[in-house]
């Protein structure tokens, strides 16, 4: 059945609940390996920013038939997490997911499907902002607009300001998995080599989560709450137990008065880079 795209932007919000607590926050920080007490010990407990993205998470979507997408050949492409205020330690949170825009690569190439889902208190205070962009490798062609999709963010030429590295466990993904993503591309080694992977990699969001741990750490002394924005795009997996190197290049500040910058990401035990046009924003 070929793609039709008004099914994703016709699509009524998806609400999805999710109960902020402790052990759940412990147990995200662990599975992007911090080992900084104050992201893994209930007293004075501190929210890593990037957790943003298994909050009100609803789940692997994709799969639901009436979609019509062709789940198996579908890559995330790019997050962007935007904190309207700093993540709370404990309380409920409602999400709110939606379509759009869609743009067509072409018949052959694909199309790139943007996702935004809006996370708020049940009192209506507006919390944070997460899109994620899914690159859908076999629903292209379907007539819509190439044009128009949001460029990447360039990186400045020359040496880096700062560069934070970051060795991963070996049981990353098995840790990581643990906050919804029960992937088994990422744990079970024959799922892995089906889709032409040697062993299982981590989960693209994990690496995204060590690279929000270098920016907390690199950018703002482990203060979390100064972290407004991280946004990144992913350009190739990374292995458990590999060494992320973040690069960082400062930046002039906003119009909005947050101080800015630019990062990238790759693995050292093979210089691969591993996410790409990374920018964020920090008090």
């Amino acid at each position: 059945m070929a793609f039709d795209p008004h099914i994703l932007l016709d699509h009524p919000p998806i609400i999805s609940r999710y109960t902020v607590k402790p052990t759940k926050i412990m147990l995200y920080a662990l599975g992007v390996g911090a080992d900084e007490l104050p992201f893994v010990y209930e007293d004075g407990l501190k929210v890593l920013p990037t957790m943003a993205v298994v909050i009100t998470y609803p789940g692997f979507v994709w799969r639901d038939p009436a979609l019509q997408v062709n789940w198996q050949k579908i890559l995330h492409a790019e997050t962007s997490v935007v904190l309207h205020q700093p993540l709370p330690t404990k309380g409920e949170l409602i999400g709110s997911t939606t379509f759009g825009p869609i743009f067509d690569k072409g018949a052959g190439k694909g199309a790139m499907v943007y996702q935004t889902r809006e996370i708020h208190t049940p009192e209506g205070e507006h919390v944070a902002t997460v899109r994620n962009t899914t690159f859908l490798r076999g629903d292209g062609g379907f007539g819509g607009a190439s044009e128009g999709q949001p460029a990447p963010h360039p990186l400045p030429e020359g040496a880096p300001d700062l560069v934070e590295t970051i060795a991963t466990p070996a049981n990353l993904a098995m840790i990581y998995r643990l906050s919804g993503d029960f992937n088994p591309l990422h744990i079970d080694p024959a799922s892995a080599q089906a889709v032409g992977f040697d062993r299982p990699i981590l989960h693209g969001l994990a690496t995204y989560g060590v690279a929000g741990r270098a920016l907390v750490r690199g950018l703002t002394g482990n203060e979390p709450d100064r972290i407004k924005r991280i946004d990144a795009r992913f350009s190739s997996p990374v292995y458990p137990g590999e060494t992320i190197e973040t690069s960082i290049w400062h930046e002039a500040p906003g119009e909005n008065g947050n101080r800015r910058a630019a990062f990238r990401c790759r693995v050292v035990e093979r210089d691969v880079v591993v996410l790409n046009n990374g920018y964020v924003e920090y008090s």
